[in-house]
């Protein structure tokens, strides 16, 4: 039934690959269970760094927790029921922080939620129509790969900014670099110590061809930070000890079970659309489409090569499918208030480890369902011990780039803009906007114009939009 259900064996794979892949590909993003809340809730009004919407609520942390972990666990296991790919999906990260920071203040949040639903549903009409996957075949091979690339630096960037090897640098007289190393260029801090550790860890276990190489050193950082816990006492960062864990303290839990609190689920309006100013809410949706509709393309792009799940015609079979059932995570993630949901680039840890098809998935989704009851257990592994499986993944994505010929540098440039813009900017979606216009322009001034596919000349107006929201908005108030 396995087999047939999700072809393992005739995707190269195993069932042992599999579920070794789903694990850590839980592990290494089950974060978002934590980081969501932090995001998005606040535990009072008044509280340091609450998001107060409109009308000063907020939403709870652990009401935020329940549903992050419900929405992401089912669609999750919809995506690889449906789709047969080892990519999960979770609360976007970006797109919570727009909503936190940009669209509560103006509107309430079951509104804020409405308009995420909103969002999603434009998206799956995308995907049923067609265009979705059009444009997605549309995208040249040496764009594709470099949003491979691009993906690579991100969540590697990523797991260095989590692990606190690299940090912002606050605005200070006669400083001009906006991050540096650890603390005044030292680690300094026994997190970041972990990780290194770690970092070094895992990757001999990778050199060396060991099997689950990246789980094990999950485990193993793991258990290095509850020993260094135990005996150093750092405690948790909470947003004044620098050097203390991120999220969550690498401690043995006093407990196991917690039930989940799933009152927000349904509670959603579309209100923004009646009392607030028609164009506001226009632009905001275009903002919310563009970024989920090109997020989730770039990351699925990039897992999509790094499984080898790529056609010879350089797409990847049942794409339409597949862009459908993630434009279904906004819906879901709107209408539980847990945010837009989409394919995870963390996925890429799972593939690393053997995942081929969406049994990995399966596992993946029934952790995140389970994860709702055993917050306290989960919540061992601190980030600082999962960044490592990020940055080794990041290393191994990086291969792609030689698929991308720099000696032509009609191509180069957009290539390296879609590469470097993604870390730069926090946001695959911006790197492949940088990309896809600078493709065009760089085409059309060459003579090679009419070479480019007439949907990629629509997709680089529309992120030239995306980019100018704020003139155009302005503008148009003007």
């Amino acid at each position: 039934m396995i087999e047939r259900l999700f072809r393992v064996s005739e995707r190269g794979s195993t069932v042992g690959r599999e579920l070794r892949g789903g694990l850590i590909t839980f592990v290494t993003m089950s974060y978002i269970i934590v980081l969501n809340p932090l995001i998005l809730g606040s535990v009072a009004p008044d509280a340091p760094g609450a998001k107060p919407d409109a009308l000063g609520h907020v939403l709870a942390i652990p009401q935020v927790a329940a549903v992050t972990a419900l929405v992401a666990g089912v669609m999750t296991l919809l995506f690889g029921l449906v789709a047969n790919y080892p990519f999960a999906i979770a609360a976007g990260l970006g797109i919570n922080t727009l909503l936190a920071v940009t669209i509560a203040p103006l509107m309430s949040w079951p509104e804020v939620m409405g308009l995420v639903v909103v969002d999603g549903l434009i998206i799956v009409l995308l995907a049923a129509s067609g265009f979705r996957t059009a444009v997605f075949n549309a995208v040249p091979p040496e764009l594709k790969a470099a949003i491979a690339v691009g993906i690579g630096l991100f969540i590697a960037f990523i797991g260095l900014v989590d692990a606190g090897f690299v940090r912002r640098i606050a605005d200070a007289a006669g400083t001009t670099v906006p991050v540096g190393l650890g603390i005044d260029n030292s680690i300094a801090s026994w997190p970041t110590f972990v990780f290194v550790i770690g970092l070094l860890v895992t990757g001999l276990l990778v050199a060396r061809g060991v099997r689950a190489g990246i789980l094990i050193g999950v485990v193993i950082t793991t258990v290095i930070a509850i020993i260094v816990e135990a005996i150093v006492h750092v405690g948790a960062s909470a947003g004044t000890n620098p050097k203390g864990w991120a999220l969550s303290v690498p401690e043995l839990p006093h407990s196991v079970f917690s039930p989940p609190d799933l009152s927000l689920v349904g509670a959603v309006s579309f209100g923004a659309f009646v009392h607030l100013d028609l164009l506001t809410v226009v632009l905001l949706v275009f903002t919310l489409v563009l970024a989920n509709f090109f997020d989730a393309m770039g990351t699925m792009t990039g897992l999509g090569q790094q499984a080898g799940v790529v056609g010879k015609d350089g797409q990847l079979p049942g794409v339409g499918r597949a862009l459908i059932v993630e434009g279904m995570g906004a819906v879901a993630g709107g209408a539980a208030s847990a945010s837009s949901n989409t394919v995870f680039v963390e996925s890429a840890s799972g593939i690393a480890e053997g995942a081929r098809t969406g049994l990995a998935n399966v596992l993946t989704g029934v952790l995140f369902l389970l994860a709702m009851f055993f917050t306290p257990l989960y919540s061992v592994v601190p980030i600082e011990a999962a960044a490592p499986a990020l940055v080794v993944v990041g290393a191994l994505l990086m291969r792609q780039i030689t698929q991308i010929d720099f000696a032509e540098f009609r191509v180069a440039l957009p290539a390296f803009l879609t590469i470097v813009v993604m870390p730069f900017t926090y946001s695959i979606a911006n790197g492949i906007g940088a990309g896809f216009i600078s493709y065009v322009v760089l085409a059309a001034a060459t003579g090679r114009g009419r070479s480019v596919h007439p949907l990629m000349w629509v997709v680089a107006v529309a992120f030239v939009g995306y980019f100018a929201v704020g003139p155009l908005e302005a503008l148009f108030r003007g």
